[in-house]
C-alpha cells in the first residue's frame, strides 16, 4: 500500500526513569508480549523516522539501541522537559512526540497526525471525549523558545505554553478513522494495565503487529 509522503520530522520519545508502580523498574523495559515496552514503539516509528531521539535521565540502560540517546537539559524533569530536550537535539523542523508505554501506538495515526501539520501550525494534538493528547502529538521547532520560557518560569505543564502557540486539535472522529479503538492512548503504568490490555484486545498477536525488529537490540 502507498502512503503519501510525510513531511521532515524527528520521531522523540520520552523514556522517563524508574517507575515505583513496577517495584523501581525502568518502565519502558518492561516486558509485554515478550518485548520490551520501548521495543514496541520502537517499531511504530521506524518505518517513519530516519531520526528516532530517545530522552532518558538512564542513557546507560539504553546504549544497545539503534537511537539518538539525549537528556533533560533542565535539573526538574518532567514530560515538558522531556519535549523540550528532545526539540533541541532534533534535526528536522516537526517531531513526532510520544512516551514509551504506549504499545499499542498505530503508525497511521501518526501518518494522519503528520498530514495535519502545516507551516503556519505549532501543535497538531489529537483531542478525545478524554481530553487533549500532548504525548501522542506533532510539534514544530518553533514551540522550543516558549516552552525554554515556560520552564525557567517554574511551569512545567505541557499545556502552559500552547497559548504562545497556534494548535490544531485532530478530533475523535478523524482519529477513529486510522485508529477506531484509539489504542495508540493506552497507557502502560502498571501490571494491572498489562492484564487490561490483554483483556480489551484479545486477538492482537505479533503476527498482527505491522512492526519489524529495526533498531531493537535482540
Amino acid at each position: 500500500m502507498t502512503h503519501p509522503a510525510i513531511p521532515p520530522c524527528s520521531g522523540i520519545i520520552l523514556a522517563g526513569g524508574l517507575s515505583s508502580r513496577f517495584d523501581g523498574r525502568n518502565k519502558a523495559l518492561i516486558e509485554w508480549k515478550g518485548r520490551p515496552l520501548l521495543a514496541h514503539i520502537r517499531q511504530a516509528l521506524g518505518d517513519l523516522f530516519q531520526e528516532i531521539i530517545l530522552v532518558t535521565n538512564a542513557p546507560g540502560a539504553f546504549a544497545a539501541w539503534d537511537m539518538t540517546l539525549v537528556t533533560d537539559l533542565f535539573t526538574e524533569r518532567s514530560s515538558l522537559t522531556g519535549i523540550h530536550a528532545g526539540l533541541f537535539y532534533a534535526n528536522h523542523p516537526l517531531a513526532f512526540v510520544t512516551a514509551c508505554d504506549t504499545p499499542l501506538l498505530q503508525p497511521a495515526l501518526i501518518r494522519m497526525l503528520l498530514g495535519a501539520a502545516r507551516d503556519d501550525i505549532d501543535v497538531v494534538i489529537p483531542k478525545t471525549e478524554k481530553g487533549l493528547e500532548p504525548l501522542c502529538a506533532v510539534y514544530s521547532q518553533r514551540c522550543l523558545d516558549p516552552i525554554t520560557h515556560r520552564l525557567r518560569q517554574g511551569d512545567y505543564r505541557i499545556r502552559s505554553f500552547f497559548r504562545k502557540a497556534r494548535v490544531r486539535h485532530v478530533p475523535e472522529p478523524q482519529l477513529r478513522r486510522c485508529d477506531p479503538d484509539l489504542r495508540s492512548f493506552y497507557n502502560i503504568n502498571t501490571s494491572e494495565d498489562l492484564a487490561q490490555v490483554r483483556q480489551q484486545f484479545p486477538t492482537v498477536t505479533d503476527r498482527e503487529d505491522p512492526h519489524t525488529n529495526g533498531g531493537v537490540p535482540s
